[in-house]
């Protein structure tokens, strides 16, 4: 199942590549430009077909596509017959359309698969607290540490908490996960805590005697800065239930988590030098990051153990569809950054020209637009290409040496 999760993977990008560059394309034809190739991949072609004016086909490496539309930059060749059907010839609003439509694509790819583990799988939402296990101790510094040699015992052991006992309140406050009961338990400090619980069919009320335990926060529990926090001595169940909600309630949860993936986007793209500095970083050091930066081998690696993990298959699915989801708005906003060879770059050469152009006519000229120079950008160009592939080389050679560790 691993090996078919990472073909899945492959699949999933490539017709996301392809849809990116339908967007270009289609949207250049609905604009009457002249697009003479539409290819998936690159190197020696493999299989072509032409229809009309436009040459379709397939090339032997599977590492993206493109399209050509005639005239993309004025330093491009022309023919006489097809200069006002040209790129760079037409409006500028209708050049920005046909820039920005691959990002557009990938936007959309990311909504319409949401939408439909929403409204297929449901939404996962944090199932009932219930005790895993019951600790020997509760280890006042590190959750991970092993009990001293004569460690008293923990608070849950001493009140016969049991695993698989669901926490139903704590000190008279409902509990409905273990978020919930991780707020109550640390809240509470050290003391007596009355703790309502249901064991076969029965509710049981116990006294532990909670003790005070240095710990980060909740979701960085090792972390620093530490504080003198309440501790039980019981680990949860990480359990999730999923619901489904109707169609309009569906629509907003699918916005709000598309939301959540844009933001969260910018954010990594914000981390992203300083991720960068931790990938190779080994597990006597904390390990590799599970949210940093990530290659195309990882993230088909992570599409792999998802796949293959022992969840249901609706939930695996819905898993694998998620993370091409958060993959594919990853890639649209990458895309629209302001740094050529990207559709960013050019939009942002686009934007330079007609504020340019805007200004020298508020001035009192009337010529035609002078446009960028591009050969004075290829340098910049160029640049960002190395530093591109850099980090991909990096990216690979992490993913495969130091890869991300994680239980699916």
């Amino acid at each position: 199942m691993t090996a078919l999760g990472i073909v899945a993977f492959v699949v999933a990008l490539l017709l996301s590549v392809m849809l990116h560059e339908f967007g270009h394309f289609a949207t250049a034809k609905h604009y009457g430009m002249k697009a003479t190739k539409f290819f998936v991949g690159f190197g020696p072609t493999l299989w072509s077909r032409t229809k009309g004016e436009t040459e379709y086909g397939v090339k032997a490496i599977p590492a993206g596509g493109f399209v050509k539309i005639i005239g993309m930059t004025p330093l491009e060749e022309v023919d006489p017959g097809d200069e006002e059907r040209a790129f760079y010839k037409q409006p500028a609003g209708r050049r920005a359309v046909v820039l920005a439509a691959g990002s557009a694509m990938h936007f959309l790819i990311a909504i319409v698969l949401i939408l439909g583990v929403v409204l297929t799988v449901g939404m996962a939402v944090a199932g009932p607290a219930v005790v895993n296990t019951v600790s020997t101790c509760a280890p006042t510094d590190d959750p991970r540490a092993a009990c001293a040699p004569g460690a008293p015992p923990g608070p849950a052991r001493v009140a016969d908490l049991q695993a698989g006992d669901r926490i139903v309140s704590i000190d008279g406050q409902p509990v409905a996960n273990w978020d919930q009961a991780s707020q109550l338990i640390r809240g509470h400090g050290a003391g007596k805590a009355t703790v309502v619980v249901e064991r076969d069919g029965k509710t049981l009320t116990l006294y532990p005697n909670l003790v005070a335990v240095q710990r980060g926060p909740i979701d960085n529990p090792t972390g620093e800065p530490k504080s003198a926090v309440g501790a039980m001595g019981v680990v949860g169940a990480s359990t999730a239930v999923f619901e489904r909600p109707g169609f309009i309630a569906g629509v907003g949860d699918s916005a709000k988590m598309f939301g959540q993936l844009f933001t969260g986007t910018f954010e990594a793209l914000g981390k992203l030098p300083a991720s960068m500095g931790a990938i190779f970083r080994s597990s006597q050091d904390g390990g590799r990051d599970p949210n940093g930066a990530v290659g195309v081998v990882g993230a088909a690696d992570v599409s792999g153990r998802l796949l293959s993990s022992e969840q249901p298959f609706s939930q695996r699915v819905a898993a694998f569809l998620l993370l091409i989801a958060g993959i594919n708005v990853f890639v649209g906003i990458f895309n629209l950054l302001p740094l050529l060879p990207l559709d960013g770059g050019h939009l942002a050469v686009l934007g330079y020209e007609q504020g340019r152009d805007r200004v020298r006519r508020w001035r009192g000229y009337r010529g035609p637009l002078q446009r960028v120079d591009m050969n004075k950008l290829m340098p910049a160009a160029i640049a960002v290409i190395a530093v591109f592939v850099v980090m991909s080389v990096l990216l690979m050679s992490a993913d495969i040496l130091n890869p991300i560790r994680f239980n699916p």
